[in-house]
């Protein structure tokens, strides 16, 4: 069991959300004192509703679980690794189909439980603004797409370039006992696992009065929105709609695989619902990101069969999320270019998506031990899914300007032979990726790290 010296100092880790928790965690799995600071709830943000680690505050799934899928592949890998916070997602699990979703205060209390049962690790319920000079300290930014303000401006001066922005939306959520279940069936696309999803079918008619009232709503004004600074992975809905007449029935809405069981009949069009809470009282809308006012979500969601009366949980909303210029201002550690003692993690690196911020944590937390317990950690494989995103991507500096990504088959390099079929080239590139990253872990700056884990 490797100790840690009295005088080591300690990691301060400024974000209590996916990515420094995860971080936190595996810097103390290396014996690798921690400070955790959450400014919530003292500063809230424009997102978050409590000041609860690991908040969950979009959609409550953690995407798919099958291994053809990049999202599958993604959590096959931490889970090779060690992660933490997949364990405590599948503590918090609700039922989802073929895919992990979590009861989000569930999953809270559960990372919380692992955060403060690790003596390594103390939260401190403070906002950082101020990054001191290289005293010895290391800091480990994972402050998240709302980083405050404050800490923008830092990081903007020590990094002497601006911090990127774009727009995120959030969908809105429904209670169960105010849907009409006569008007709704339940089914998963494709019959994939259980049906867990509510499925409202829309036939052609009802699809159009339904795009028509998106196009045609109020949204909430935004100081000085853009439209090119949409993340293209999370428009809003009502931007969907604008930008075709089935460009709905082709994306969120699409009915593909999705039988009306009632009459053996594919509809034009279906919004789908998915629990978002264990006891299966709370539902969120699929694909419904949105920045329309309250009150014009609340007008135009009831003309959606069975939810003519549907009571709102929560409604969705539009906030500003901020990130880094990461291949232009931050090193291959993610260390601030010039600014070895401070790191960053997350989603202010440039992943998008919740098992890609907890990967970032882990990797941004691997690489800090590593330097700390005086252990050489070679590049990820480029075949792996984390390696051609945390190593690949986000270093890339081809293009002039970072856009947010989330994990896909897209970034991993082609298969040395062609593979017929989609899923069966997914499925291809999994086990090349898995093969490579169990490589890496046998080589000797993986084994000799984990070694130095305690009880490892």
């Amino acid at each position: 069991m490797t100790t840690v010296p009295a005088r080591r100092a300690a990691v301060q880790v400024v974000g209590g959300g996916l990515a420094g928790c995860e971080a936190a965690l595996q810097l103390a799995r290396f014996g690798l004192p921690v400070v955790l600071h959450e400014m919530r709830p003292g500063r809230t943000t424009p997102a978050h509703r409590t000041g609860d680690l690991a908040e969950i505050v979009c959609s409550n799934s953690l995407k798919s679980r099958e291994l053809a899928t990049a999202s599958g592949l993604l959590k096959a890998e931490l889970d090779r690794l060690g992660c933490r916070l997949l364990a405590a997602a599948r503590d918090a699990s609700v039922p989802a189909g073929a895919a992990l979703a979590v009861d989000p205060g569930l999953f809270s209390r559960a990372v919380a439980a692992r955060v403060a049962a690790e003596p390594l690790i103390t939260v401190a319920r403070d906002e950082v603004t101020a990054l001191p000079a290289d005293d010895g300290t290391t800091w480990l930014l994972a402050s998240g797409p709302l980083t405050s303000p404050g800490l923008v401006a830092r990081l903007e001066e020590l990094s002497g370039a601006a911090g990127l922005h774009f727009f995120d939306a959030i969908a809105p959520t429904v209670t169960l006992d105010s849907l009409d279940l006569t008007r709704l069936y339940r089914a998963a696309r494709y019959g994939k696992g259980e049906a867990d999803y509510l499925n409202c079918p829309l036939d052609r008619p009802q699809y159009e009065a339904l795009r028509e009232a998106l196009v045609t709503a109020e949204c909430v004004p935004t100081r000085d929105f853009d439209r090119a600074e949409l993340f293209a992975g999370c428009l809003p809905v009502e931007e969907i709609a604008r930008s075709g007449p089935q460009s709905l029935a082709f994306g969120p809405l699409r009915p593909v695989g999705l039988i009306d069981p009632r009459d053996g009949r594919r509809p034009h069009a279906v919004v789908q619902l998915r629990q978002e809470n264990r006891a299966g009282t709370l539902f969120g809308l699929v694909g419904f990101q949105t920045r329309l006012k309250h009150g014009e979500q609340q007008r135009v969601l009831r003309l959606l069969p069975g939810l003519e009366r549907a009571e709102f949980a929560r409604f969705g909303q539009c906030h500003r999320n901020f990130y880094l210029d990461t291949p232009r201002v931050l090193d291959r550690d993610f260390a601030l270019r010039g600014h070895g003692h401070v790191r960053c993690a997350g989603q202010i690196t440039g992943v998008e998506g919740y098992v890609e911020s907890i990967a970032s944590g882990l990797v941004s937390a691997w690489l800090l031990a590593g330097q700390s317990l005086g252990v050489e950690l070679p590049d990820w494989p480029a075949q792996t899914m984390i390696g051609s995103l945390l190593g690949g991507f986000l270093f890339d500096t081809t293009s002039p300007r970072l856009v947010p990504m989330n994990a896909n088959f897209g970034l991993l390099p082609p298969l040395p032979q062609a593979v017929r079929g989609r899923r069966e080239r997914n499925l291809a590139q999994a086990q090349r990726s898995l093969a490579a990253l169990d490589a890496y872990l046998a080589g000797p700056g993986p084994r000799r790290l984990l070694a130095a884990a305690r009880g490892g």
